[in-house]
């Protein structure tokens, strides 16, 4: 194999994916491998796939089309969940030379004697319940910020979802093999850490610790990074996590913390592990600790059983929230899972877009509102080094998007901004007030 060839990376669906991509990527540089863009005539792609609609798996299809027209000799490598659930649907696409499943995709190069295609697509995927090591990701490639993975696995098995079936168990590594990772990850520069997992607030399943003692550990490693909670169960968020953000600047004041619906009787028939009362109780802990926090929810709409009076219901509990955006999907149909089996309850498509229709209006109205009422408040931005007709942007603690005025040196720095107005594409004009290195503070009374 000549190791001075290049490769490309292209990666679908969550931030896991990408933490994940970027790490798979770094092995590849260290053999001495090229990173190039996709277009860029590369001797190697690997597409990183997603399963969690129907859409994730046409996109593959599509991208290995796309891969064979920029280089028809290219060596293409499938990984991923889609490669973890159907190897043999995605070993049928012309063009694939290699599958690998959950346990393989981070011992690629293994697999990789030569990069000549082959004549029939190798496949190397195991079953997923036999995947026990934790294997740590984050990205680079942005100085800014990273995602990095520090949990993996769902043990929830809700009905609607493939995810357990894709990426096994919960597992990771321990709060003290953690911090290590998150050592490595801080020498990059970066000034937020983007904590993600499948199942995030279920760090340390299994052990005799959790991620409130991960969060704990993480707080005072550095005082020039911020780290932010990307999504976490509500019945996981616990009491303890809110104040511990309300009491220590560099976990950000913001939630992201799925709903899937405001129906009891729906959110029964989806398996989820909470109700509607616990939902609300948590977000008005949050408030009440934390008022200007920011809020997101991700619903699903469609869902079979899902009556009109059930998504009434969703509809309105969501309207009686004190939340700030949506993240709406549409429910598709997902082999192996309980859920297409309700045969009987399935909501017409047609159904199901007018419903995502409504949620996104109401999510607009909710993210304006929010925004409306920071207008004349400050907050701590991190400025990114994208330069957009002499603009720059930022988002602060939490989550409002900024614009100033473009200035380099303000790049991946932690400025201080008032916000002035909010502009029409849900961007929040701002005057720069200070640019300090970020120093935490302890807001305990």
């Amino acid at each position: 194999m000549n190791q001075y060839q290049k490769v490309a990376f292209y990666t679908l669906g969550c931030k896991l994916n990408f933490s994940e991509t970027s790490t798979i990527a770094r092995l590849f540089e260290d053999a001495g491998f090229a990173k190039v863009d996709f277009h860029d005539q590369p001797d190697v792609f690997v597409i990183n796939t997603c399963s969690v609609t129907q859409n994730a798996d046409k996109e593959c299809k599509k991208l290995v089309s796309k891969a064979m027209k920029v280089n028809p000799q290219a060596f293409v490598i499938i990984i991923g969940c889609y490669a973890q659930l159907k190897p043999d649907e995605i070993a049928a696409i012309p063009g694939v030379d290699l599958v690998l499943g959950a346990n393989e995709k981070f011992n690629v190069l293994a697999h990789l004697e030569s990069t000549s295609k082959k004549e029939v697509t190798e496949v190397h995927n195991q079953e997923v319940k036999t995947a026990t090591q934790f294997f740590p990701a984050y990205s680079m490639g942005d100085r800014t910020r990273t995602f990095f993975k520090v949990q993996d696995g769902c043990d929830y098995f809700c009905s609607f979802c493939t995810i357990p079936l894709a990426r096994g168990f919960s597992r990771s590594a321990s709060v003290k093999d953690t911090l290590l990772k998150a050592k490595e990850v801080l020498s990059s520069g970066v000034r937020e850490i983007v904590l993600t997992g499948v199942n995030l607030g279920d760090f340390g399943a299994g052990t005799d610790e959790n991620f409130f003692d991960l969060l704990k550990a993480l707080t005072p490693l550095s005082d020039r990074v911020r780290y932010r909670i990307s999504s976490i169960e509500p019945n996981l968020l616990s009491t303890q996590i809110v104040d511990w953000v309300a009491s220590h600047r560099q976990i950000v004041p913001h939630f992201h913390i799925p709903l899937q619906s405001g129906s009891d009787t729906v959110l029964q028939k989806m398996r989820r592990r909470y109700d509607t009362d616990l939902y609300r109780n948590r977000i008005a802990y949050i408030k009440e600790k934390l008022p200007r926090a920011c809020i997101g929810v991700d619903v699903i709409v469609g869902y079979p059983g899902e009556t009109d009076d059930c998504f009434e219901e969703t509809y309105r509990f969501i309207q009686s929230l004190d939340v700030s955006y949506l993240h709406v999907f549409t429910y598709s149909e997902r082999d192996n899972t309980p859920a297409i089996r309700r045969t009987e309850e399935v909501v017409p498509k047609n159904v199901r877009s007018e419903r995502s229709k409504k949620l996104h209006i109401l999510s607009e109205k909710l993210k304006r509102a929010f925004y409306t009422d920071q207008v004349g408040q400050r907050g701590w931005a991190l400025m990114e080094a994208e330069e957009d007709m002499g603009f720059m942007y930022g988002f602060t603690e939490n989550y409002i998007k900024v614009r100033l005025p473009f200035d380099p040196q303000l790049v991946n720095q932690l400025v201080e901004v008032e916000h002035l107005e909010v502009l029409p594409d849900l961007t929040m004009k701002s005057n720069l007030v200070n640019v300090l290195d970020y120093q935490p503070v302890n807001t305990a009374s």
